[in-house]
């Protein structure tokens, strides 16, 4: 029988020991998610595996015996000829461009039974005219040393010292912020037409419009956080500025959604400091959901704000932990799942906001007090800086808000909505770089709040700019909040 050999070490061989497991984990952990980012799929949805379905390297490795030859005899249908492909009826609303054509040689005698009508869909690129404004001059009353001239006024424009119409501004913008093409591509479109036009005439334009749209802005912003839930989150920008030359400064726009009216307020500042969102919470009051994020803990007027935190981010640690301990990455996302099975419920059945919270209190509570213990249990077991372990901890610190939402009905169990409000932001980052400077930056989180906040209402972003442009210089400014996107709602 082998000997058994006993080792001993000190306390700080020990920790050191430990020290090395711990950072060969996280080192492991690091490697796993590059390979993901670099190989993998980008979906956070967890598909459990069958333990059934074996998969293909799974399967053992078998001999393949001798080929024996053996006569087969069978009968099969004859193959049908193939039907011929249904094509969809274009949509009504779209203009017809009739196009007639006569048959050449046609006898004298011939009458017309029928018409065959063939509809083919076709595309113009969209074009550019000119506006060409008429005012007639007319003579009134006259005498020996006046004479009076009468001509109607010119209507009100958004920009009267230039020569863009509306509709222009509100292409040039919506193609850039919603469609995520620079301007500079859209002044090489206009050459293909024909029109040239400066970059600077049209950054000049863009800048002149968000002057005008500011005040109603300001509406927006007091309009959304006219509410006891919020949810937060922010999103980096690169900015150019003139004390970082040849690299540009890392802003930030804080983004706040009011999901109750369905109302978004991005606002721009250099930092991700509390600086913003002390500013701009300084008198609310209520529920407010972000990730995690510490820098909302310590707001000055964390007294008046309950925190929820997101279970989507929760989620997102385990997910990321499958390749370190899948066993229990697995368990705790099967829990998940059931909580958000209970959430799918609600939605189907269209539940008010009191019977959310009785659903809730009937199948979430249980469930999240069975996940708690489990936690608790659990972390013990593992490493902390493995991937596990940092996503057993983040839960475990952030409990008590990512369990707030079984309170009430309205509030939901991650923050997902304002996620896909920021998301153009960051399709944005991929087409035009960065923000020119600072200015520009803030000129940008005016424009996504508008087009966050068309989105949620189902508002065509071009008509609501092209006619908001049109109404803002002459609309009584007590008045201005009937041109917000959701004022037709409200």
């Amino acid at each position: 029988m082998a000997s058994t050999e006993t080792v001993s070490i000190t306390k700080s061989e020990y920790e050191d020991l430990l020290r090395q497991k711990n950072l060969v984990a996280a080192l492991q952990h690091e490697l796993a998610q590059l390979k993901r980012m670099i190989f993998g799929s980008k979906s956070e949805r967890h598909i459990p595996s069958d333990p059934n379905q074996p998969t293909l390297f799974e399967l053992p490795a078998v001999e393949a015996p001798e080929p024996v030859k053996e006569q087969i005899s069978y009968s099969r249908d004859k193959a049908q000829a193939k039907k011929k492909p249904v094509r969809l009826e274009l949509p009504a609303h779209l203009e017809r461009v009739i196009e007639v054509i006569e048959p050449q040689e046609l006898p004298a005698d011939a009458h017309k039974v029928n018409v065959k009508i063939t509809e083919v869909l076709e595309y113009e690129p969209g074009k550019l005219f000119v506006r060409q404004i008429v005012r007639p001059y007319y003579i009134g009353s006259q005498n020996d040393e006046q004479t009076e001239f009468i001509i109607a006024p010119l209507p009100t424009r958004a920009l009267p010292k230039s020569n863009a119409g509306e509709s222009l501004l509100a292409h040039i913008i919506i193609s850039k912020f919603v469609d995520h093409l620079p301007f500079y591509r859209q002044v090489q479109m206009f050459k293909r037409q024909g029109v040239e036009l400066a970059e600077s005439t049209v950054n000049g334009w863009f800048s002149d419009s968000m002057a005008l749209i500011e005040p109603l802005y300001e509406v927006l912003k007091t309009y959304t956080l006219k509410t006891d839930y919020l949810m937060a989150d922010e999103t980096p920008i690169p900015v150019q500025t003139k004390d970082k030359p040849g690299a540009t400064h890392k802003g930030y726009h804080w983004v706040y959604y009011n999901p109750i009216a369905k109302m978004v307020l991005f606002d721009y500042r250099k930092t991700r400091g509390r600086e913003g969102p002390n500013e701009v919470l300084k008198d609310f009051k209520g529920y407010l959901q972000t990730d995690g994020y510490k820098g909302y803990d310590e707001l000055k007027n964390k007294s008046n704000i309950t925190h929820l935190a997101c279970m989507a981010h929760a989620r997102r640690y385990f997910e990321k932990a499958l390749d370190n301990d899948k066993n229990r990455s697995e368990y705790a996302l099967a829990l998940i799942r059931g909580l958000y099975a209970i959430e799918r419920q609600a939605k189907e059945q269209e539940l008010e906001a009191d019977q959310v919270r009785e659903l809730r209190e009937q199948k979430a509570i249980p469930l999240l007090a069975d996940f708690e213990q489990w936690l608790k249990d659990e972390i013990i077991k593992v490493l902390p800086a493995s991937a596990i372990g940092k996503a057993m901890a983040y839960a475990l610190r952030l409990w008590p808000s990512l369990t707030q939402y079984t309170k009430d009905g309205r509030l939901s169990i991650d923050n997902n909505l304002i996620e896909n409000s920021i998301r153009p932001v960051a399709l944005g980052r991929k087409n035009y770089l960065f923000a020119g400077s600072h200015d520009g930056a803030e000129r940008a989180a005016m424009i996504y709040s508008f087009l966050a906040t068309c989105k949620l209402n189902g508002i065509n972003p071009q008509l609501w700019l092209k006619d908001t442009l049109t109404k803002l210089s002459d609309y009584p400014a007590n008045r201005l909040h009937e041109l917000l996107p959701f004022a037709e709602k409200h």
